[in-house]
């Protein structure tokens, strides 16, 4: 029994024995081989951590140019010069020799009505005329030679003039069955159709002279003493970006209206190659004041942060931020009053998010429109 004990003590002592020996070769690494791991994971995180910090960034040259303070209104364009067209006769359509969008000049013949009548009477008119004008001729002769009485040559004389007003009428009344264009300009609309009868009320045409238009707008009361004839506008339509027209103040109204507290200005506009066209809708910048060379930060790289407009000047490959006392500003720039200097390399993309002195990696320096714009 004791020996029973004995072997059975003996057994386990080398079976825990053995156990050890396994676990001691299980792959745990050693001491120095544990160092090197942590010293190569080490390295990586801070090789990635490195790579973290620098933020690829675009950035522009900051250049100088002119900038306006301008009031902003909206409204639709209509023509001053425009005409409808109407018939000084009536009669029946024969021709018709413009259609709508068409230029015309002015008297150039747009519609012809039928004229045999009148040809007619033209004619008639122009033979009595010339019998008339043979019969002066003979009285005359006879006048100067004291055989017709002084009487009898002025009755001669005015029976001439007389027949002479009668056939310039017919002429007039001929050349009426030629409708002519009042204005130059194009075709706004075609009512006439051929072989109808028409009679002098009947509206013809409308022609429609687009080199120039303008823009009703109603201006604050508070800018009443700001504003002068002559004084420039700028006009531009969303649906033809990139395209500035000039302007300028053509009439203002001495009335406010009490209920809305505005006043009315009109604005001509030239109209260049008549691209803009009546009816259509924009946006008119007065030009108040404006600040000549003066540094102009483009709206794409300002970060605003509550009610401060903040900027990030790329120094040293570290991008600095700065905060932006503005001046004046339209829809593209900014007037920068201090802290930016020309040729500074401002972040216009990239800088969302960036913090103070960031490390970055300028990518692409971008071309200043800005720069283009004011040469």
């Amino acid at each position: 029994m004791r020996r029973n004990i004995l072997l059975s003590v003996l057994i386990i002592t080398i079976v825990s024995f053995s156990l050890i020996q396994c676990g001691g070769g299980s792959g745990r690494p050693n001491g120095k081989a544990a160092q090197d791991s942590s010293k190569k994971t080490d390295g990586k995180t801070q090789i990635k951590s490195h790579d973290e910090e620098t933020i690829p960034v675009e950035v522009t040259v900051v250049t100088r140019g002119d900038i306006s303070n301008y009031i902003l209104l909206s409204s639709n364009l209509e023509t001053e010069v425009m005409a409808d067209v109407y018939s000084r006769a009536q009669g029946i359509v024969q021709a018709i020799y413009k259609e709508e969008g068409q230029y015309v000049q002015k008297d150039s013949v747009m519609l012809t009505l039928e004229a045999k009548e009148y040809e007619l009477s033209e004619q008639k008119a122009r033979i009595d005329y010339q019998q008339q004008l043979s019969n002066f001729k003979r009285l005359k002769a006879m006048h100067e030679k004291s055989l017709l009485s002084n009487e009898e040559f002025e009755k001669a004389k005015f029976t001439l003039q007389a027949s002479e007003i009668q056939w310039k009428e017919a002429k007039l009344n001929l050349d009426y069955m030629q409708i002519r264009s009042p204005i130059s300009g194009r075709v706004g609309e075609r009512l006439a159709k051929i072989g109808e009868r028409i009679q002098p009320t009947d509206k013809l045409f409308s022609v429609v002279d687009n080199s120039q238009v303008i823009a009703v707008v109603y201006v604050p009361e508070k800018n009443l003493n700001q504003l002068k004839i002559g004084q420039k506008v700028l006009v531009s339509s969303d649906h033809l970006k990139g395209k500035m027209f000039s302007g300028w103040i053509k009439r203002i109204s001495p009335v406010v209206d009490p209920s809305s507290g505005t006043f009315k200005v009109t604005i001509g506009v030239r109209n260049k190659g008549s691209v803009l066209r009546p009816g259509m809708f924009v946006n008119a910048r007065i030009v108040l004041d404006t600040h000549h060379d003066v540094v102009l930060i483009p709206k794409t790289a300002v970060v605003y942060e509550n009610e401060y407009m903040n900027v990030f000047i790329v120094r040293d490959n570290m991008a600095h931020k700065i905060r932006l006392e503005p001046g004046y500003e339209d829809n593209e720039k900014i007037e920068s009053l201090k802290d930016v200097e020309e040729g500074d390399k401002i972040v216009v993309i990239g800088q969302a998010g960036m913090k103070d002195k960031s490390k970055v990696n300028v990518v692409t320096v971008r071309e200043n429109k800005l720069t283009l714009k004011n040469k």
